[in-house]
């Protein structure tokens, strides 16, 4: 099927109709038309109802919403892997979750450089849901994410525990900064400290929090070994007797997508998660 008809199918999903689609696409409204004919023409589905008000999909158009997704996203990763860089026999698609990214992610890449060399190396950095979906249309070979799902044929292996700690600035306290670690944390977080709940200051990532907090002050929860060197520099203090909570890091994978490279990968993550190595997140190279 041709690409550019799925493409075309998505765009009036997102901006409800052929009109907007067409300006979008910067075609014509009766080019847009004649794809829409040639699709449902070819699918034997009626995909969407069309007035005034704009295009509405039909039962058999929402169900096909995920199938224009697949094929539009398994296009344009065909499109940026091939033809394969001279000189390398396969790619390999590793995603992480941003908050992974520094150390961990930039450790195991260079990892797979040195150790791998015989295969190209794709990183992907996006938030855990979307590492997921990509894992199941088969563009990710493996992922780090804090929340797995479970379907048949994934595989899902814990490969580092963690708590979220509260910690603080000894001379400076306050403000509390509540960081967004996922719907786990939040209503454990909220059960225990519901007075905490409602924060005036919020963060979604823990990274650009963090660097806040030694900025301007505060306390707030962080992965212990993210401040870990805070901690024994004495530029961060523990709160006494604060909650802790569980965080967990997964390794999944698709069980068909697996083979002897991807598992000496693994095995260089594992080794990268067993080395002592500060993971105090700072960016600056010079330090």
């Amino acid at each position: 099927m041709d690409i550019d008809l799925a493409r075309t199918f998505l765009e009036i999903v997102r901006h409800g109709s052929l009109a907007a689609a067409a300006e979008k696409l910067h075609v014509t409204q009766t080019a847009i038309t004649a794809r829409v004919q040639k699709l449902e023409s070819q699918l034997g589905s009626t995909l969407f109802v069309r007035n005034r008000a704009g295009a509405r999909l039909t039962p058999n158009g929402e169900a096909f919403v995920m199938y224009a997704n697949q094929l539009v996203q398994t296009w344009e990763a065909a499109r940026r892997d091939l033809p394969l860089p001279e000189g390398y026999r396969d790619v390999l698609h590793i995603g992480g979750e941003v908050s992974l990214c520094n150390p961990l992610m930039l450790a195991w890449a260079g990892q797979l450089r040195e150790k791998i060399p015989s295969h190209a190396l794709r990183m992907e950095i996006r938030d855990g849901e979307n590492l997921l979906r990509q894992l199941e249309l088969g563009v990710l070979d493996a992922a780090l994410v804090y929340q797995p799902e479970y379907w048949p044929g994934l595989q899902v292996e814990q490969v580092l525990e963690e708590k979220l700690i509260l910690v603080r600035l000894a001379e400076k306290p306050e403000p509390y900064v509540y960081i967004d670690w996922g719907t786990d944390f939040r209503r454990q977080h909220d059960a225990a400290l519901p007075e905490k709940a409602k924060a005036a200051l919020t963060f979604n990532l823990g990274p650009p929090a963090l660097q806040f907090l030694l900025e301007n002050g505060g306390s707030g929860y962080f992965r212990t070994r993210v401040v870990q060197s805070y901690l024994q520099s004495g530029a961060l203090e523990r709160v006494p007797l604060a909650p802790e909570f569980n965080y967990p890091t997964y390794l999944v994978y698709s069980r068909d997508r697996d083979s002897p490279t991807l598992q000496r990968a693994f095995d260089l993550l594992r080794e990268v998660i067993d080395s002592d190595e500060d993971w105090s997140q700072r960016w600056n190279p010079l330090t």
